[in-house]
């Protein structure tokens, strides 16, 4: 059984659309989001062509509100932008990186593409609301809680965006507060969308940008401690409590950053190729926080803040094959300009934005595509091509293979090494679950009380913005409910002749050829590889929205994340 076997109610198609006789908003330049690639782009426009004018659109509720990262930022490139230092909470002072047992750590040689001297640690959201003002000085417009639902295209060309409307009841129905979505048109988008855009990949399937390998996606789960310690270095750690054989398939580790004398970051990331119906990011953070090394650094502390996002971790081999369409340039993390070695995305986000506004400025939008590729953007991530792909053979194998292409700096192995689709993975149970720390409020947290922590804001009567099939196996639904670090998905069983349906607006089920679930004897399937009993039968998944802090996991795992009422979500501070 693989989560593709249920593909979503959803086509890229519903994405797109053109343009209506209603009354557009013009502008020059319409950015799509409020991350680091957008707010690049609407400075560099400030700076190079002041005359156009430019509006950036935002989903949250304020920019920075659903930005989320580590993050330990390299400067070089937002300095050159902005003409000065950007907010931070200091230089690196220092960092080690550990391999971890159940109870013991060993130091090992940072890698060199970890190393992080001259690199200062930084709250994502915090630098977005910065960004933020530096865009409206040079004469932006920003219009937060706003949701671009649809590209206009006309004539095979991009024109802007339709936006959602609000106000809408669980059914659609117009509710008293109702305010339809407009349309924004500009001579030139830029969409900066981040992890797993809607519009970003809709536009890839239209205009057939998509690169010659899937682009494949991890999963962090975050907190903020206040501390009565105060840490004095960036540590990384690998291994525990993720397993090291192929049959796994988990690759990933943990961050522990020091935000001043009084704050902690502390977040584990996971690749989404995982294959244990049981593995939950959210309940292996709280695992790791009772290891001695992290436990020591956390004693005595409070959690102040949690979040979760996905990162793309495709790298080189997922890139688009173009970067620009007619009317379109495409930046950041919703194209994956990230390299996972070295844990980096937010300058390439930077860059990217710069480079995509001198282009549009110049009105020369094929001439972004040779920019990028010139751009030291291009050489880091080529150098690190086939760096995560090594994993999917276990720590060890991959490991090794991060050696060798560490040392030749990508030389070896020479050729593309293609990415495996997240959803295409088969699964197998464990009983892993059995192990994760109970919720004790001190160290340890559910769920709920996380999102909570997140600032969710999002109405309980709204449309649902979640695509996802509805009636199908135990097993698959319980994978959902699991990854998800918001509670989104709850698994109930279906009586004897009720039917399950498929969540979303013009929701369709596809037609499923043969049995639905892994047959008795198929390899890879069941508690340690032995058959499932009672994984194939038929269950309904309860889709709850209004807790979904739009991570993005469900689209990399079978489902279809697209984008709620503006204004929804996290609102994010420290993050």
């Amino acid at each position: 059984m693989r989560p593709s076997d249920y593909p979503p109610p959803w086509r890229p198609e519903e994405a797109i659309t053109t343009p209506s006789e209603s009354e557009p908003v013009e502008v020059d330049v319409l950015v799509v989001g409020a991350g680091p690639a957008g707010l690049a782009a609407a400075i560099r426009l400030g700076q190079v062509a002041p005359e156009l004018s430019v509006a950036v659109v935002e989903k949250g509720k304020r920019p920075g509100a659903h930005l989320l990262s580590g993050a330990v930022l390299r400067p070089g490139p937002l300095r050159e932008l902005v003409g000065e230092d950007v907010p931070s909470y200091g230089e690196v002072p220092g960092e080690g990186v550990y391999f971890l047992t159940e109870s013991r750590s060993l130091r090992i040689p940072t890698p060199p593409t970890m190393r992080n001297h001259g690199n200062v640690v930084v709250s994502l959201s915090e630098l977005g609301r910065w960004l933020a003002e530096k865009a409206e000085a040079g004469g932006a417009m920003l219009l937060p809680e706003t949701d671009a639902q649809r590209l206009l295209v006309e004539d095979g060309r991009v024109i802007g965006v339709r936006t959602g409307d609000k106000g809408r009841g669980r059914g659609g129905e117009e509710l008293g507060r109702f305010e339809p979505g407009s349309e924004l048109r500009a001579r030139v988008t830029i969409l900066c969308e981040g992890t797993g855009g809607h519009l970003t990949g809709a536009a890839l399937a239209h205009f057939g940008l998509a690169g010659a390998s899937p682009q494949v996606w991890a999963l962090g789960v975050k907190e903020v401690w206040r501390v009565p310690r105060p840490l004095r270095r960036v540590i990384h750690t690998m291994g525990w409590p993720l397993r090291a054989g192929a049959r796994y398939r988990e690759f990933g580790g943990s961050f522990i950053y020091p935000m001043g004398d009084e704050l902690v970051s502390i977040g584990l990331v996971v690749g989404l190729d995982y294959r244990d119906v049981d593995l939950s990011v959210h309940d292996l953070l709280q695992e790791l926080k009772t290891h001695p090394l992290v436990l020591g650094l956390l004693e005595g502390g409070d959690r102040v803040a949690w979040g979760a996002k996905t990162i793309p971790e495709g790298g080189f081999v997922a890139l688009p094959r173009a970067f620009h369409a007619p009317g379109l340039l495409l930046c950041g993390d919703g194209v994956g300009l990230v390299n996972v070695p070295a844990l980096k995305g937010i300058h390439y986000a930077v860059e990217s934005g710069r480079l995509a506004a001198e282009a549009a400025a110049r009105g020369e939008l094929d001439g972004y595509d040779s920019a990028l590729r010139e751009s030291f953007v291009w050489n880091d991530l080529r150098a690190v091509r086939n760096m995560r792909q090594g994993f999917a053979g276990g720590f060890w194998r991959g490991s090794i293979s991060a050696g060798l292409a560490t040392v030749t700096r990508g030389r070896v192995p020479s050729a593309d090494r293609p990415t495996e689709r997240d959803a295409d993975q088969d699964l197998i149970r464990t009983g892993r679950a059995s192990s994760y720390p109970p919720p004790d409020g001190r160290l340890t947290f559910d769920k709920l009380s996380s999102v909570y922590l997140s600032g969710n804001r999002t109405r309980d009567d709204q449309p649902n913005h979640i695509r996802v099939q509805t009636d199908v196996p135990r097993a698959l639904a319980e994978m959902w409910a699991r990854m998800c670090p918001a509670q989104v998905y709850e698994v109930e069983p279906v009586e004897p002749g009720e039917g399950g349906r498929s969540e979303g607006e013009g929701a369709r089920r596809p037609e499923m050829d043969g049995e639905a679930v892994g047959a008795e004897g198929e390899p890879g399937w069941g508690t340690e590889g032995e058959p499932g009993g009672s994984d194939g039968e038929r269950v309904k998944l309860v889709v709850t929205a209004s807790n979904c802090v739009q991570c993005g996991a469900i689209t990399a795992k079978g489902g279809r994340l697209t984008p709620p009422e503006g204004g929804s979500g996290p609102e994010y501070s420290l993050t």
